[in-house]
C-alpha cells in the first residue's frame, strides 16, 4: 500500500507543518548566479524576496533558500560567501512572510546562522554526512530537517533501494546519535544526484514506496531535472509540464513535500493527484494500485 507516512513535521520557532492530508510544496528561491534552471534570475535580495513571496502566492508552504549551486560540475563557494547571500533573504522572509524558510546547506556553521535568522528547516543534500556537526545544530535548534541521499563522491551498491537505506541508514545514525527528535526528520531521495541515467531515476520514482520501510516521510525534488529532459527532449525551463507529471506519479506513491520552481503548475497537479487519492481512499482502493 503506497500511502506514504502521515504526520506532523515539527520544526524551529515553534512551527510545524501536517504532512500527508495533502501535498506540500517547497519552492526553490536560488540566491546564486550559477544553478542549473535560473541561475543569476534572484541574484539579489530583493529579487530573492520577490520571488519567494510570488511563491507563496502561488501555494508555497516552504521557501528553501539557497547559496551555493548543487548543479553537477559547479564551483564551490566559501562559508562566508554562502551566508551572505542567503542571511539578508532569510531575515527579510521572516519579517514578510508567514511561510515555513529553509536553508539549503550542508555546513554547520551557515545552518546555524540560518536558523537564528529565522529558518525553521535545514536542508542537507549530504545527509548529515560531509559536516556531521550540522546533526548538533539542527537537534539543538529543534529545526526541521531534510536529509538527503547522494551518490556523490562515493562507490554505491547497484541496487537502487539498497543504495538509499545504506546511506540513509547511516545518515540517521549521526542524527540519533546527535539526539534530533525523530518528528523533525523528512528523506529525500536525492533524484538526480549522481544518479544519472533516466533509467536510475525512473527505477528510483517506481519502487518510491519501499522507501517508507525507513520509518519517515518523504520530500522529493525532479523539479526541471536532466533526466526529465532527456525524456522529454526540453531543455531546463520547459521542463516544468515534466515535472508536475513527476510530482503526480511521486504523490500518489506516498511523497509528501515537493520542492519545485515552479509552485503553481504544481499547485494545481497536487489538486488533481490528492482528489484522487481521496476518491481512492472511499472506494476502497488502495491509493498507488
Amino acid at each position: 500500500m503506497a500511502t506514504g507516512i502521515n504526520g506532523y513535521w515539527r520544526v524551529a520557532h515553534g512551527r510545524g507543518l501536517a504532512l500527508g492530508d495533502k501535498g506540500r510544496l517547497m519552492a526553490i528561491v536560488n540566491v546564486t548566479p550559477d544553478s542549473f534552471s535560473d541561475g543569476g534570475r534572484h541574484f539579489s535580495v530583493d529579487k530573492a524576496v520577490a520571488h519567494a513571496l510570488s511563491c507563496v502566492a502561488d501555494g508555497a508552504d516552504i521557501l528553501d533558500v539557497g547559496g551555493e549551486s548543487t548543479r553537477p560540475g559547479a564551483e564551490p563557494v566559501s562559508a562566508s560567501e554562502e551566508q551572505d547571500r542567503v542571511l539578508p533573504v532569510i531575515e527579510r522572509l521572516a519579517r514578510e512572510s508567514d511561510a515555513l524558510i529553509s536553508i539549503d546547506t550542508y555546513r554547520a556553521e551557515t545552518a546555524r546562522l540560518a536558523v537564528a535568522a529565522g529558518a525553521h528547516i535545514i536542508n542537507d543534500v549530504y545527509g548529515l554526512q560531509k559536516e556531521p556537526e550540522i546533526a548538533n545544530v539542527s537537534a539543538s535548534a529543534g529545526a526541521g530537517l531534510c536529509i538527503m541521499h547522494t551518490g556523490r563522491g562515493r562507490d554505491r551498491l547497484d541496487d537502487v533501494i539498497k543504495d538509499q537505506f545504506d546511506y540513509l541508514g547511516k545518515s540517521l545514525e549521526i542524527a540519533a546519535t546527535a539526539g534530533i527528535d525523530r518528528e523533525t526528520i523528512v528523506l529525500d531521495p536525492g533524484f538526480g544526484f549522481a544518479k544519472e541515467t533516466v533509467e536510475e531515476n525512473m527505477a528510483l520514482m517506481a519502487r518510491t514506496q519501499e522507501l517508507f520501510g525507513l520509518g519517515y516521510p518523504l520530500l522529493v525534488g525532479t523539479s526541471r531535472k536532466r533526466f526529465l529532459g532527456t525524456l522529454t527532449g526540453r531543455e531546463a525551463a520547459d521542463r516544468d509540464a515534466a515535472t508536475a507529471a513527476a510530482t503526480v506519479l511521486l504523490r500518489m506513491k506516498g511523497a509528501s513535500v515537493f520542492r519545485v520552481h515552479n509552485v503553481a503548475i504544481n499547485r494545481d497537479a497536487l489538486a488533481i493527484a490528492d482528489a484522487m487519492i481521496a476518491a481512492q481512499e472511499e472506494s476502497g482502493e488502495e491509493p498507488g494500485r
